[in-house]
């Protein structure tokens, strides 16, 4: 206490200390003074009010304990005086047992009066019963059912009470209400016969139903009633619990199941497109019931049996069913796919259970899958390996019918631009774009699966392609009077090269999420460049086979003295591209470019021969003139075939070689050879020794002294882009004497 005291004085220092920092605040000490006095009977008042509240609670709590001692003593004495009275009265309650037994028995005979009008007219009602059940007066047929069952049940409860042991008066009771347990089976008929056509009854006669749903719903209620009443007595009459509703349940959900399985009115043997059929039966049935369910059945039954849920659940799985055996059974491929695009895109469609109807009612985000994903993998698998052994086949069949087109006598048809072709690219085609169209119906990852193998298959097809193009060219060199249309197919064939591109690319924009480049595309776009060159390399030796006898008669004594062979060259080449023109680009200008090279390669061939040597200065001007003018033939020629930018060059080599044998001066011959090294520097020093010796007028001494100053002077031609002396091999001695033999050969026998 004084330690609180003196803190409470040193606070009220601290305070004072406070409000008298300054001279001016000594004035206003007296009214510090009373604030201070008004703040302490403030506080006063307030302390003095709390500590009255607590006494006056103390007070209350006091009296209330007071008065609950006084009665727990009333209710302490209360307790003894009962416990008193009952000890008195045990002997009292054993004497009454007769009484009980007395009430017991009354209460028995009462219920036996009770049910004595019942009793006695009980073949009466089983009689209106049978009749009412036959009439289809479902309710009223009930009704007397319960009455009848109630008598027999009370009858029974009250003999088990009385004596359970005694089952041969239970026996008598049951003997005498037999034909009530046969009244509920019938009755139980009626209302599964009415439950298993409830799709067409509740269109035609919705009371009905409803009746039936009313009639199941008291056997429910009297089942939980006995129930309840088993686990206070331990008796239950018999056939109870009837359990009605869930077998109302099992009679819907058969009923389903037989709506489902029943929708096959044909098979594979009767129509081809029995799974078609079955399957858009399948999906009209159930759209058309679970909208009837909707709209007409869900009011028959009480709310809280979720009708149209449990009905959708109940078609899901009953689909789920027969679509899992059709799924077992030995389908083919466009079966399997039928059954596939169904299962994963009709059915979850606004077609069928996603219709507007039915969305508003249920999510068909939450149905499990129709089929597990095993057995849907299993099907794809099957579908490729039956597709894979069909389209190889179909391949194969389409090529065989191509080659049978490739002996005919007349052309093959043109497109709209005039240029040839066979039907090969559209018969592939179509088949790939049929199957890719079926793929894409069933997703997207199976869509690209298909179009890899579709493009894997095309890639060992053309390989095939390449094999009968081979083929078709030996076949015509064994007999070149045969086929006739020839060069005709053989166009048809390169053109096919380009078709067969396009449609690819097509294909892939068209059913491909991706357009990276694979390896199967490379090696698609390799063979088919391959098979289109190899065309245009066949076609060219076949020019060139008509065209051996007059390269033979270049810058001999024949062609010097006048022939008419470049003309003859120049006519057979113009008339075989007039055909040519009918190849696609890019491969028609590759090909015309490559025949003015061979034109050339073989011109210069026939120089570097050294078929002919000249004699005189007077031969020299003349054949390099002939060279020149037929340069520029050729020249004419290949500008009108537009054989591209590399035609001045080509025709310029022979231009050079004549400028050559054309020069008069021995001593310049030098210079002029050195010019057309630094033009063609790819010729080699066999070429200029070539030359030399058809020229005729250099001695060895000057050949010596040409070739050994150009080969100090030689520059490295590894970078030149442009050639074609490398093409020209200079025969050896052997080599020129065989050609020149083989050459007068080939005339005789022309002449």
């Amino acid at each position: 206490m004084e330690e609180t005291s003196r803190e409470a004085v040193a606070t009220a220092v601290q305070r004072v200390a406070g409000m008298l920092q300054r001279s001016d605040q000594l004035d206003k000490v007296e009214q510090y003074r009373r604030r201070e006095a008004r703040k302490k009977a403030s506080v006063e008042a307030r302390l003095k009010a709390a500590i009255q509240s607590q006494l006056d609670g103390v007070r209350t709590g006091l009296t209330q304990l007071h008065s609950a001692l006084l009665d727990v003593k009333d209710i302490q004495s209360s307790l003894a005086d009962v416990s008193k009275d009952w000890r008195q009265s045990i002997n009292t309650i054993e004497n009454l047992k007769d009484v009980k037994d007395a009430v017991v028995q009354h209460s028995q005979l009462a219920a036996a009066v009770e049910n004595l009008k019942n009793i006695f007219s009980v073949p009466e009602i089983v009689g209106e019963t049978q009749q009412l059940i036959e009439q289809a007066e479902l309710l009223q047929a009930h009704r007397k059912l319960m009455e009848l069952e109630c008598s027999r049940d009370d009858l029974m409860y009250e003999q088990y009470r009385m004596d359970s042991r005694n089952t041969s008066d239970m026996h008598l009771i049951s003997i005498y209400f037999e034909d009530v347990q046969g009244l509920s089976d019938e009755l139980a008929k009626q209302l599964w016969m009415v439950l298993q056509r409830s799709m067409v009854t509740v269109r035609r006669d919705p009371t009905m139903l409803v009746s039936v749903v009313r009639i199941i719903e008291r056997e429910e209620k009297i089942d939980r009633r006995m129930v309840d009443r088993k686990k206070q007595t331990g008796f239950i009459p018999p056939g109870r619990p009837k359990k009605w509703k869930d077998k109302m349940f099992e009679v819907l959900e058969g009923t389903v199941s037989t709506r489902i399985e029943g929708t096959q009115a044909v098979t594979r043997e009767a129509d081809k497109m029995w799974l078609v059929r079955l399957l858009e039966i399948t999906r009209k049935y159930v759209l058309d019931d679970l909208i009837v369910v909707k709209n007409l059945m869900v009011q028959c039954f009480p709310p809280h049996y979720n009708t149209f849920n449990r009905f959708f659940r109940l078609y899901h799985n009953a689909v789920s069913t027969r679509v899992k055996e059709l799924a077992s059974e030995d389908l083919e491929a466009n079966e399997i796919v039928s059954l596939l695009t169904w299962v994963l895109n009709t059915y979850k469609s606004v077609e069928m259970m996603g219709h507007p109807e039915l969305c508003s009612e249920c999510d068909i985000h939450q149905l499990e899958p129709l089929l597990p994903r095993e057995v849907v993998d299993d099907l794809l698998s099957k579908y490729v390996k039956t597709f894979t052994s069909n389209i190889t086949g179909w391949l194969r069949k389409a090529l065989e019918t191509d080659k049978k087109d490739w002996q005919k006598d007349t052309e093959p048809e043109a497109d709209q631009d005039g240029y040839y072709q066979t039907t090969l690219p559209a018969i592939v085609f179509q088949m790939f774009e049929q199957n890719l169209q079926v793929a894409a119906q069933i997703d997207g990852d199976f869509k690209e699966k298909v179009l890899k193998l579709c493009l894997k298959q095309m890639n060992t097809f053309l390989l095939r392609y390449r094999e009968e193009a081979v083929s078709y060219k030996e076949e015509h060199l064994r007999d070149r009077q045969l086929p006739q249309c020839y060069v005709q197919y053989m166009i048809a064939i390169i053109n096919n090269c380009q078709t067969f591109k396009e449609s690819i690319n097509s294909l892939k924009r068209k059913y491909s999420q991706s357009s990276e480049p694979t390896d199967s595309d490379a090696a698609i776009e390799r063979t088919l460049n391959e098979v289109a060159k190899e065309g245009c390399q066949f076609l060219l030796d076949e020019v060139f086979l008509d065209l051996e006898s007059h390269l033979n008669e270049l810058l001999t004594r024949k062609w010097l003295t006048g022939s008419h062979a470049v003309d003859t060259i120049c006519v057979t080449v113009e008339d075989y591209f007039n055909d040519f023109n009918k190849i696609k680009k890019p491969f028609n200008q590759e090909m015309t470019s490559e025949a003015l090279r061979r034109v050339v390669v073989e011109y210069i061939k026939a120089v570097m021969q050294k078929r002919i040597t000249f004699k005189n200065p007077d031969e020299r001007k003349e054949g390099a003139e002939r060279m020149m003018k037929e340069a520029d033939q050729f020249k004419f020629l290949f500008r009108k075939l537009a054989a591209g930018e590399d035609t001045d060059w080509l025709c310029g080599a022979i231009t050079a070689i004549a400028e050559v044998f054309k020069l008069t001066d021995p001593t310049l011959l030098f210079l002029e050879v050195s010019t057309l090294v630094s033009k063609y520097p790819d010729i080699r020093e066999e070429h200029i020794q070539a030359l030399l010796a058809v020229r005729g007028d250099a001695s060895r001494e000057m050949r010596q002294m040409i070739i050994g100053t150009l080969s100090e002077n030689k520059v490295s031609h590894s970078g030149v882009t442009q050639s074609i002396f490398k093409d020209v091999a200079v025969p050896t001695i052997a080599m020129t004497t065989m050609t020149t033999m083989t050459s007068m050969a080939t005339s005789k026998l022309l002449k």
